[in-house]
């Protein structure tokens, strides 16, 4: 099969398009013939310096849609020619940018009848990040005021979406261009970062979903109700954040993303509701990874990009 492959790390030059050995399911895993998959920015993360990844050659790549070519013994869940999609085991689980992926089973779902490729392979990584984050970790519920940082982009808008179908009164920040985008998928209040400061306009949260951590996480807990949580994507750089988290009664958690399978029923559910739509900025052919790199690296993307095979 081809495949996005890097033999080093480096700027997007280093992916090329290569013939590798294609994989074959042992006990419990599918292969899956890829259809589409979001770029997320811990690919390019990934690309440039390895991060969890400590291995050359490698295929990067986490986000699959695509139907199921093999399956391994024991697995009971799809059978060849069903659509699924799915995040393969983060981070170490890799390999989607290419023509076959291969997964747990169970890192999978059957993909909702009636939408495409495109749409849900830009979900699973950025979508799984938000659910875990607002739903597993903060129990978001019906009335919380939830403030979302980058609310524009891959993880926010996402989690825009995912808190207000949870009944949650929705604040995101973002830049003004994107405020009527953000409406329009749900947002109670927008808030320009670059205008304004969110922590003067913005109080009596109950849960912070944050990518971005830093200063913005310093002052995001400010903000937090007593009981209320943050939940950042990035480790916290304030080493007085634990007795500060002790003495204001709230909780500050730092998420790395899993592979899960009912995860990932909740997202397909709240799909065919109609209340889950990936923002889809750029697609490109699969064989273009660099490409698709170079965009994303330039951040202030909204929404995702994804790369699709050649005939979808």
């Amino acid at each position: 099969m081809f495949a996005n492959r890097q033999s080093t790390y480096g700027g997007p030059e280093v992916l090329e398009w290569a013939r590798v050995p294609r994989p074959e399911p042992g006990p419990g895993q599918i292969l899956v013939a890829v259809r589409a998959a979001g770029v997320n920015p811990t690919d390019w993360k990934h690309r440039a310096q390895g991060v969890f990844l400590n291995r050359l050659p490698l295929v990067l790549g986490w986000d699959v849609s695509g139907v199921v070519e093999q399956v391994g013994y024991g697995v009971t869940l799809f059978k060849p020619g069903e659509e699924v999609f799915g995040m393969l085991p983060y981070p170490h689980g890799v390999g989607s940018h290419a023509e076959y992926a291969l997964g747990p089973a169970r890192a999978f779902t059957h993909k909702p009848s009636g939408v495409g490729h495109v749409q849900v392979g830009a979900l699973p990584l950025a979508a799984l990040t938000a659910h875990q984050a607002l739903v597993d970790t903060a129990r978001v519920g019906a009335g919380q005021r939830v403030l979302v940082h980058a609310a524009a982009g891959g993880v926010g808008h996402l989690g825009v979406q995912i808190a207000k179908a949870h009944g949650a009164h929705v604040i995101g920040t973002a830049s003004t261009p994107k405020h009527d985008f953000l409406r329009e998928l749900g947002a109670d209040e927008v808030v320009d970062y670059r205008e304004v400061d969110f922590a003067e306009v913005v109080d009596e949260v109950d849960v912070v979903l944050d990518p971005v951590s830093g200063d913005t996480r310093v002052r995001s807990l400010n903000l937090l109700r007593p009981g209320g949580v943050l939940v950042s994507l990035l480790p916290g750089q304030d080493p007085d954040e634990a007795a500060k988290v002790e003495e204001s009664g709230v909780r500050a958690e730092t998420m790395l993303v899993e592979a899960d399978h009912e995860g990932m029923r909740s997202i397909a559910d709240l799909v065919e509701r109609g209340a889950l739509r990936a923002h889809v900025e750029a697609t490109f052919p699969m064989d273009q990874a660099a490409k698709a790199h170079a965009l994303g690296e330039k951040g202030h993307t909204t929404g995702k990009i994804v790369l699709v095979a050649e005939n979808d």
